[in-house]
């Protein structure tokens, strides 16, 4: 179909989409090294609110308490920008940039914030319910899907061939 015809192919918006006309699958041990990222990055603010907690007196003294549910609210608030927010605007976690990964519909057209939201808050824990079984079918499938992924009619791609 060409635009000569009426009809036109809308076009993908992630650079990686149109990438030599086809998409980068992400290999599954640097998609194990962006979740391993993201999780390191909310893992240390949750530890560091806890030292601060216990060099204010931990359970001792209120300021302690304070401190520490501060550094466990935190962690949740990161952890819903990181993995709903931002991918469902820019197609990236903090791990997913670091790795050279983009989350993108199925189509190539860039996720939106509700199916991110979907995809890590839905489908990471039927995923873990199911022994990490949804995490390993990101290995052995054709086009590199999670349980996760097929949830949210998702995929990760390469962002660049290197």
């Amino acid at each position: 179909m060409t635009a000569a015809q009426g009809l036109t192919r809308p076009q993908a918006r992630s650079r990686a989409a149109r990438e030599g006309g086809k998409r980068l699958q992400a290999p599954f041990s640097l998609r194990c090294g962006a979740l391993l990222i993201d999780y390191i990055a909310l893992a240390a603010i949750v530890v560091f609110g806890t030292l601060i907690a216990r060099m204010l007196g931990g359970g001792a003294r209120s300021a302690g308490n304070s401190a520490q549910t501060i550094g466990i609210v935190t962690a949740i608030f990161i952890t819903i920008l990181n993995l709903g927010v931002l991918p469902g605007l820019t197609g990236l976690t903090l791990g997913k940039w670091a790795t050279g990964l983009r989350i993108e519909m199925n189509n190539g057209n860039e996720i939106t914030i509700p199916r991110a939201l979907l995809r890590h808050f839905v489908g990471y824990p039927l995923s873990f319910v199911l022994l990490g079984i949804g995490f390993l079918m990101a290995a052995v499938t054709v086009r590199g899907r999670g349980l996760h992924d097929i949830i949210a009619g998702t995929i990760v791609v390469r962002e660049s061939s290197f």
